[in-house]
């Protein structure tokens, strides 16, 4: 049984002569030139490349970009509220509409992370009552989805709900608003508001709480209403790769939904493991995080063996690796390339899946009438025969003619 059926689609195509005569009998070269499937990482250096002046850094991250782009179609822009607008008023809109743009025009989808967040929120609220904070919270949802209407599609619209009201590190705004409205309430709220501003967007809820609690929290808020798009489960795993059981189990519990699961962060290190015992994250601060060769052939070895699990669920519509290079979040060697931009195995084993064994290419030869057929993944697609060419697209089962040009 072909555990990858529901990736493909079946193609019958007549091909055509530039003078609309069938193309009998001629060599035809199919290639996929694009996925459907959604396999993404953090873009963030693209916004540094839009801001920064220094020419020597820009050219660094460029490099980087091109490297990105030889595995991704799909890149992951922030919207921190307390980075996007550390001063109320003054946004990086200008910096991040280019990034989103730049990314586009290199024919990758684009998600804003995240519009309401209790981390990271933009400090300046603080001084507000929790009226006036939530509707500022919802006045921001319309400001930045509408000014990047037809440039971003998909958002994650509030971020680590799981955890709150109950979250006590350090006050802030949105866990203020929490405390009064509840979880459903504030999530009520802010999933509206995107709606409301753009119908057609992608909008997920996003946690890193995998437990009983993140599946009740969807359960009421379905029940509420709550037009939730598509589940978000972050898998951030710097205390050692989950297994084959754990990722079930965990694909099998949200299933249960019926919803598109994107996987919207997901890490896996190259060095060594961090202690059992850290329950948040972010307390384990250290100096230098080196990544080791024994470390890189294993991430290697669990990136491919999670990918492979994930994109052969039918419902998973995404998978977003967090980190491209080593050194980012915790210092952590958790990238596809080290630090200098030197590509690391993982990187070879991932495009080996996406652009290799999970990629369709074909030559084929035209009967009498001129039509081929074949199965391939989803996705864009190019004809050619000799130096003419044509385009199509499949996402579905496809039967349509194809008049080849010069």
């Amino acid at each position: 049984m072909d555990q990858l059926k529901h990736r493909k689609a079946e193609a019958k195509l007549q091909i055509l002569n530039p003078d609309g005569s069938p193309a009998a009998g001629r060599s035809v070269r199919v290639d996929q030139v694009s996925h459907q499937f959604l396999f993404g990482c953090g873009a963030f250096d693209t916004v540094e490349i839009m801001k920064t002046d220094d020419e020597k850094k820009r050219a660094f991250l460029q490099e980087r970009m091109e490297k990105w782009l030889g595995l991704f179609n799909y890149g992951t822009l922030p919207f921190y509220w307390g980075r996007y607008e550390p001063v109320e008023g003054r946004t990086a809109y200008t910096e991040t509409m280019a990034a989103a743009r730049w990314l586009r025009e290199k024919g990758v989808t684009v998600k804003g992370h995240p519009l309401c967040w209790h981390t990271a929120c933009a400090p300046w609220l603080m001084q507000y009552s929790n009226e006036e904070i939530l509707r500022r919270q919802i006045e921001r949802i319309h400001r930045d989805m509408s000014a990047f209407k037809g440039v971003i599609g998909l958002w994650d619209v509030i971020n680590e709900v799981v955890i709150m009201p109950v979250f006590d590190k350090y006050d802030n705004a949105i866990t203020r608003v929490c405390k009064d409205l509840g979880r459903v309430g504030i999530v009520k709220e802010v999933f509206a508001a995107a709606k409301e501003t753009d119908p057609d967007a992608v909008l997920l809820i996003n946690d890193f709480n995998t437990s009983k609690h993140y599946e009740d929290l969807i359960e009421d808020l379905l029940e509420a209403g709550v037009p939730i798009g598509t589940i978000g489960i972050q898998s951030h795993q710097h205390q050692g790769y989950w297994g084959l059981e754990k990722l079930n189990d965990v694909l099998e519990r949200f299933s249960r939904f019926g919803l598109p699961i994107h996987f919207t962060e997901n890490t896996l290190i190259s060095g060594d493991i961090m202690p059992a015992h850290i329950v948040d994250l972010n307390d384990w601060q250290v100096d230098e995080w080196p990544s080791t060769p024994e470390g890189e052939e294993r991430q290697a070895r669990e990136i491919s063996e999670m990918y492979t699990v994930l994109f052969s669920h039918p419902l998973v519509e995404a998978i977003t690796t967090w980190d491209f290079n080593d050194g980012c979040w915790l210092k952590a060697p958790s990238g596809f390339v080290h630090e200098d931009n030197s590509i690391k195995p993982s990187y070879e084993a991932l495009k080996q899946l996406i652009h290799g064994d999970w990629e369709t290419h074909e030559v084929l030869t035209a009967d009498a009438e001129g039509f081929v057929s074949f199965t391939g993944f989803r996705g864009g697609y190019s004809v050619q025969a000799d130096a003419e060419k044509a385009g199509f697209t499949l996402n579905n089962n496809l039967c349509e003619k194809l008049i080849l040009k010069a």
